[in-house]
């Protein structure tokens, strides 16, 4: 496999550096854009700047990480259908006050942005009129990534090694199927704990979604084979609705979802637990309100683990809950988002602001905590971004808080051909 793993990346790189480097389109993922039929170039650039401190209550002293990330890359478009992606990632650091996994600071708290450079993607796609495939080390982003993202959160991103297909046989219905060789995780290759590295995968994934109006549902089956640790093996089927019901931008929005995860592979384990997710809202003038009850099952000795999730995104920003409890996961959440000034050039300001309620799968408190946040464009491309969380502890973990100020560049600029 790992020959078969090298062969594989070589053959990406050669085909996107030695065929004729005419251009552009986006990052892969399990929607591919539309090819454009002239060849052309693009670069394309993401500079971000980052201070991220944590106060932790399990530690004598705060984290206090100042970081930038930039990521540069080649986007070329050959013709017939034919695309690729070149792109590579570098993150430095001032200071070592915190605790990046690689950098053996141990008493701060955790701050995974590691230094180090890499390539993120390396990939290239052939597309027709009903289906596409990508091959190489791509991003995936699946549904609402609960179960498949690339952490997009960090300075590392998540990405995969992977064969990416999509049937389109009508514009209703829509089949992705995912093979993953290996991912890359945000943690990086020198982390010191080896589990926290890079994983040796065979992993399918199909996912079906039928779309109908504003409605869409979806079926799918992930099969989660983790070669270097046979106990994160799992197999989740589930299903998923969500849709809106608008009139004049106002109205109810909603999701509902059910899954179950087994043991899989080789994992020793003998596990099954459920999964669901119950989303109601309300659109009124610009502002959505949502409630939430999100149910991850345990059973007090293993409980359901979604490890190629962007976790950051789920379960509260100061992220307590990445690795499920054993005894499982009830976060019950009430949210509140929308804009606000003049939408001029750069756009308009918008903010969040979302309490959790954590409690064990059957009973028992975890804790509670609060999240605000506050984007505002500056101008077009570049964006600002102020970011709260709290945590209070009931019986799980210690109390922490984090803030974020950030800055962010983004832009891309055509080199040859289509402009």
């Amino acid at each position: 496999m790992k020959h078969t793993r090298n062969r594989l990346s070589m053959a990406c790189l050669l085909a996107i550096v030695a065929m004729p480097a005419w251009a552009a389109g986006e990052s892969a993922s399990v929607t591919p854009a539309t090819t454009s039929a002239t060849p052309s170039l693009q670069l394309e650039w993401d500079a971000r700047l980052r201070h991220e401190g944590v106060d932790d209550d399990a530690f004598n002293r705060n984290a206090s990480a100042d970081t930038l990330r930039l990521r540069l890359g080649l986007h070329a478009e050959f013709g017939h259908g034919w695309s690729g992606l070149l792109e590579g990632a570098g993150v430095a650091s001032a200071g070592d006050r915190y605790n990046s996994g690689a950098n053996g600071q141990s008493q701060y708290p955790a701050v995974t942005d590691p230094k180090g450079s890499e390539f993120n993607q390396y990939w290239v796609r052939w597309q027709g009129s009903q289906v596409a495939a990508t091959v190489g080390r791509q991003r995936l982003l699946v549904d609402n990534q609960r179960w498949i993202g690339n952490s997009g959160w960090r300075q590392h991103e998540q990405t995969f090694d992977a064969v990416a297909l999509q049937w389109q046989p009508w514009s209703a219905l829509t089949v992705n199927y995912d093979w993953l060789d290996r991912v890359h995780r945000v943690a990086g290759d020198d982390a010191l704990n080896p589990l926290a590295r890079e994983r040796k995968l065979n992993t399918h994934l199909l996912n079906v979604a039928w779309t109908r109006g504003t409605q869409q549902f979806t079926g799918y089956a992930y099969l989660h084979d983790d070669r270097d640790v046979a106990s994160a093996s799992s197999a989740t089927y589930g299903l998923r609705w969500n849709g809106k019901a608008l009139r004049d931008g106002n109205g109810l929005g909603w999701t509902v979802e059910g899954a179950r995860q087994y043991e899989h592979a080789d994992n020793p384990l003998n596990f099954a637990h459920s999964y669901w997710l119950l989303e109601p809202s309300w659109t009124q003038s610009g502002i959505t309100a949502k409630l939430g009850w999100e149910h991850l099952g345990g059973n007090g000795v293993h409980a359901l683990q979604t490890p190629l999730a962007t976790l950051h995104a789920f379960n509260g920003w100061n992220d307590q809950f990445n690795v499920t409890p054993a005894g499982g996961l009830d976060d019950r959440y009430v949210g509140v988002n929308g804009n606000f000034g003049r939408a001029g050039l750069a756009g308009k300001l918008a903010w969040t602001v979302v309490w959790h309620d954590y409690r064990a799968d059957r009973g028992g408190r975890y804790g509670s905590e609060w999240d605000a946040s506050l984007a505002f464009p500056l101008a077009s491309g570049l964006s600002g971004l102020v970011k709260l969380g709290n945590y209070q502890a009931d019986g799980f973990g210690r109390d922490s808080a984090k803030v974020w100020l950030q800055l962010e560049w983004r832009g891309q600029h055509g080199l040859a051909g289509a402009r």
